[in-house]
């Protein structure tokens, strides 16, 4: 334990000094994006200089980022509080958050035409804001939204998908396992820590993704280890679930496969 701990702040102290090194003193935007008749999205907007790519990303949960201060959502959801990080790795940063007639983005709300009209909406926003190609991402709740995405919007500057922690308990609507993966045209990693407690997404059932990506032309499991000091509820941010004590890692090791994707 001691070991991975001293592992930890190696890891966290290297990506500091690169965030510094990056000057990411700038601070994000946040929008109101029309995305239906009279319904506004929000979506935090970080543009990195010379953006390799631009990640759009759902978080877990009942989705949305927490308030924005200083210039950076709050949220403790593992995609978002890694905020920094990813911008630090060269890429542009849209978090969706909530549309303005719903408080809680549930499993069914995740797959509905509602959501999809939204997702569809805030993907043309950010193509407008950066011509970088666009990577959609979630973690947990939040990988029945990028699946559904992926398989109901074909757009030809998607790039690729990454699902962290995914659902794959199959009684949850929009469980992946129970999504028409084959649709899926891109490549997808798949990103999960082989302690992850939570009923929802149990490591055993993960390979089951893969098995349904049959169109996807790159396809890979990462079931990673590593991290330190879980905490509370295990189907939340602070413990295995939301790779707790292993940020810098897990940003690393995603950032490094979205800009090349291998099979292995």
């Amino acid at each position: 334990m001691k070991t991975q701990i001293t592992q930890y702040l190696h890891s966290l102290a290297a990506a500091l000094a690169l965030i510094a090194s990056m000057g990411l003193t700038h601070a994000g935007e946040l929008f109101k994006v029309p995305t239906r008749p009279d319904i506004r999205t929000t979506v935090f907007w970080h543009a990195t200089e010379g953006a390799t790519a631009t990640l759009l990303v759902f978080p877990g949960g009942g989705g949305g980022f927490g308030k924005v201060e200083d210039g950076w959502p709050t949220s403790n959801n593992f995609l978002v509080r890694t905020a920094r990080l990813w911008a630090a790795q060269g890429f542009n940063l849209a978090i969706f958050g909530r549309p303005n007639d719903s408080a809680e983005l549930g499993y069914e709300d995740r797959i509905s035409d509602k959501h999809m009209a939204d997702a569809k909406a805030v993907l043309d926003w950010v193509k407008r804001k950066s011509p970088a190609p666009v990577w959609i991402m979630g973690t947990s709740r939040g990988t029945v939204s990028t699946a559904a995405m992926l398989i109901n919007i074909q757009d030809t500057q998607i790039a690729g998908g990454v699902v962290s922690s995914s659902v794959v308990e199959y009684k949850y609507a929009g469980a992946l396992p129970r999504q028409d993966l084959p649709m899926i045209k891109v490549p997808v990693l798949v990103y999960h820590h082989e302690r992850d407690e939570c009923h929802a997404c149990r490591p055993h059932e993960v390979p089951s993704i893969i098995s349904g990506l049959k169109g996807s032309p790159v396809k890979r499991l990462m079931m990673v280890s590593g991290g330190a000091d879980p905490k509370g509820n295990p189907c939340e941010a602070n413990h295995w679930h939301g790779f707790i004590g292993m940020e810098p890692q897990a940003v690393l090791d995603i950032s490094d496969w979205i800009r090349k994707p291998t099979a292995k």
